[in-house]
């Protein structure tokens, strides 16, 4: 359903007020602001990824538990990460304008006073009367009040808008936090990744310290989504990051790298010690049976992983570094998998 044909923005918005509360309602969905903005996208009809979403969610008489309203929210709206930099760019913009505005505006009144004393200085040379100099304290004492007044609106409009900036430098900083994030793991994402092996780069570049990756994929993780579903393969793919986060420690650096495969960087590791990191990684995974479920628990058995292991080379870049494990994770899965195997 698309609503937004031929409304002005109070009435569309009215319009899907009226459309979106009874049906989040009728499906128990608790109108909070970010369960509210789901609902106002999927009816206002443009965002056709969410719509099949939630078509899908219906037509499967799937309940709409938290998970799935943090799920939608996270995947269709809060994505929208250009669109919200774009907005703070303009805030940010009409807010320089207003303190440029502001500035000319008191330099205005300084300029004003600055000739106000340039004249008042000439006049008093040429032995003015008592007229002359009544009329130039009045011209003088006006003055005075307007740079004044300039200034202390200056000095609110000043504070007003360091709230406003500090507001802005807030919402940037959850931007970049939600950019180098995965929204189903919660853990850092490729693109954090590949920030991080270069700072890893940098210092063995600089002072030689020692580097080791881990990378980690799912053993048949497939046959999780495709005997119980997506959702199940979600569950599974937040039980090993779950895993992996309670494994590593202090500056040790975990990431989804995509799809099933994970990457872990441990500073200051050689390849033997990350050897010993890697078999820890597999054997806390492997040891644990994964039932999902509140009322009739749905057994998934033992989830196991392949996990390959590279260390950092002089000659390495980043490509380079994460090939060779890529390559020992290979062997790992060729070996049989749940596994650990070095370059």
């Amino acid at each position: 359903m698309n609503l937004a044909k031929h409304l002005s923005d109070t009435e569309l918005s009215a319009k899907i007020l009226r459309h979106a509360v009874p049906k989040m309602s009728e499906l128990n969905i608790p109108v909070t602001p970010t369960n509210y903005a789901v609902w106002y996208e999927y009816y206002l009809g443009i965002n056709l990824d969410l719509k099949r979403a939630i078509d899908g969610l219906i037509t499967n008489a799937v309940s709409f538990s938290a998970e799935i309203n943090d799920g939608l929210y996270k995947n269709y709206i809060q994505e929208k990460s250009p669109e919200v930099i774009e907005n703070v760019q303009i805030e940010t913009q009409i807010i320089i304008n207003n303190l440029l505005a502001k500035v000319g505006k008191m330099t205005e009144g300084t300029v004003n006073l600055s000739e106000t004393l340039s004249e008042f200085n000439t006049e008093l040379k040429l032995q003015p009367d008592v007229d002359v100099l009544t009329r130039l304290v009045d011209s003088l004492v006006d003055s005075m009040e307007e740079v004044t007044q300039s200034n202390k609106e200056m000095e609110g409009s000043l504070n007003s808008m360091r709230d406003e900036v500090s507001t802005l430098k807030k919402e940037m900083e959850n931007l970049n936090l939600v950019a180098m994030t995965d929204q189903l793991t919660s853990l850092n994402n490729r693109r954090c990744f590949e920030d991080e092996v270069l700072k890893h780069l940098h210092q063995h570049i600089q002072n030689g310290s020692p580097s080791s990756m881990l990378l980690i994929d799912i053993d048949h993780f497939k046959q999780f989504n495709d005997n119980h579903g997506h959702l199940v393969g979600d569950k599974v793919l937040a039980y090993v990051a779950m895993a992996l986060k309670q494994t590593v420690k202090g500056s040790d650096f975990v990431a989804r790298y995509g799809g099933e495969e994970f990457v872990i960087l441990l500073p200051n590791t050689n390849n033997s010690q990350a050897m010993i990191v890697a078999e820890q990684v597999r054997k806390t995974i492997s040891e644990r049976n994964l039932t999902i479920g509140k009322g009739k628990k749905l057994s998934l058995g033992s989830i196991t992983v392949s996990v390959g292991v590279s260390t950092l080379n002089i000659s390495d870049d980043r490509e380079s570094y994460f090939v060779r494990a890529d390559e020992a994770l290979y062997r790992a899965k060729s070996s049989g998998r749940n596994c650990i195997c070095s370059e």
